[in-house]
């Protein structure tokens, strides 16, 4: 018998507060998008033959349920999660004393204080802690996952343990979330051109207000502080550097003072209003002025992207993408970036396609209504600079339509 969940109402704004209204806020209709992804997480959950799954994974929880609370601290500690079943009422395991944050989300069905068992929330008392956890999945299991199977998607290893002492098979989650995050509905997409519109006015004030003179750290602060005055989030890393910095890649911005015509790399990694990503990446050169290295560094990076770009299409697979994807020079194969394309939504997501010398060799292919960032990293071994470029692109009915709208550079 199908469990029947009461309605609660939208929240709504205090008439005691003014509020300013966020970019696209009138545009989504956000009871089709919870409604949208929770039924992605059951129909992925039925697919695999699993009948419940526990997310701790702020992320996550956030795609299931759209409730938020300290996403970045409930990453690192066991403190908040919930229970969402194919069959059955989605529960709410939340931060003490935090009931009232979700209480007027229509996809929660109940609220539940979280029971914590890490030993920074409970000193020499987590083993009895983690008892009580136990006992109130195996509760949860008599009603709702009597297959005695449930897919976890961040778990300690005293819990599994325990899980697996009572009878309780833990499967893993992620593979249950990535393929129900994958292909977005249109309010998804609304969200996402959001968060993108934000991270452009930013990258704008960067390009804008970047100087000799202001250190890495001071520059990449404008994008933080565009994104909070915005409604966004966090951002996932701090990836800036200039000059001799940004090669080999992957430096984290730092006080090194920016010097005249050096090249400025960055990834914004922002999760912006409604949680979603806009992950692109930039390179300028400080007074505008690319000399003749950066411009065959930056020309390369175009033709990364612009290559790949062409090549994609709805049913091609990723293996034949690799095969014909754009081919690195061998002089610049060794400070390669990770990956060639990624999933993107609210967050990094899967697939991750790697170069061939890096197992690009995995299953799958592009589907419509995908969004993906295509990437492109150029620094040769020993050089002296690097470029970052990188698109966000849907995968739509011909090909490849691109989101992310901030110019780059005329050379």
């Amino acid at each position: 018998m199908k469990f029947k969940r009461k309605i609660a109402p939208e929240i709504k704004s205090s008439p005691k507060f003014i509020t300013k209204k966020r970019l696209r806020e009138d545009e989504i209709n956000f009871s089709k998008l919870r409604s949208y992804r929770l039924d992605r997480v059951k129909k992925e959950l039925e697919k695999n033959n699993l009948e419940a799954c526990i997310l701790f994974d702020p992320v996550n929880v956030r795609y299931a349920l759209d409730t938020v609370n300290m996403s970045v601290y409930n990453m690192h500690n066991l403190t908040r999660y919930c229970f969402v079943p194919v069959d059955g009422p989605t529960i709410l395991y939340e931060y003490f004393n935090c009931e009232i944050l979700s209480k007027d989300l229509n996809l929660i069905d109940e609220i539940r204080p979280a029971i914590t068992w890490d030993y920074f929330s409970n000193g020499d008392q987590a083993n009895a802690q983690l008892k009580k956890w136990v006992h109130e999945i195996e509760d949860l299991s008599k009603n709702y996952f009597k297959s005695k199977k449930v897919a976890i998607d961040v778990i300690n290893g005293p819990a599994v343990t325990a899980l697996n002492n009572a009878g309780i098979k833990v499967v893993d989650a992620k593979l249950i979330l990535e393929q129900a995050r994958v292909i977005k509905s249109a309010e998804e997409l609304k969200c996402m051109k959001a968060a993108l519109e934000v991270a452009e006015i930013g990258v704008a004030k960067m390009r804008e207000e970047m100087k000799a003179g202001m250190t890495e750290d001071e520059l990449w602060s404008i994008l933080h502080k565009t994104n909070i005055e915005h409604g966004g989030e966090w951002i996932e890393c701090r990836i800036l550097s200039s000059g001799e910095r940004t090669n080999p890649w992957m430096q984290e911005s730092s006080n090194k003072v920016i010097q005249n015509s050096e090249i400025v790399s960055f990834d914004t990694d922002m999760v912006g209003p409604y949680g979603y990503c806009a992950d692109i990446s930039r390179a300028f050169v400080v007074g505008h002025k690319f000399n003749d290295e950066q411009k065959k560094l930056y020309s390369m990076a175009m033709d990364q992207i612009d290559h790949n770009f062409r090549l994609i299409k709805p049913g091609m697979t990723f293996k034949e993408f690799v095969k014909k994807s754009w081919v690195l020079p061998e002089e610049y194969y060794g400070n390669r970036y990770s990956c060639m394309v990624h999933g993107i939504g609210l967050c990094d997501e899967w697939p991750q396609i790697k170069y061939p010398t890096d197992g690009g060799e995995q299953g799958g292919s592009f589907e419509k209504n995908m969004t993906i960032t295509l990437e492109s990293y150029i620094g040769k071994v020993g050089g002296k600079e690097g470029v970052k470029l990188e698109q966000q692109y849907l995968v739509g009915q011909n090909g490849l339509e691109l989101m992310s709208h901030h110019p780059l550079e005329k050379i």
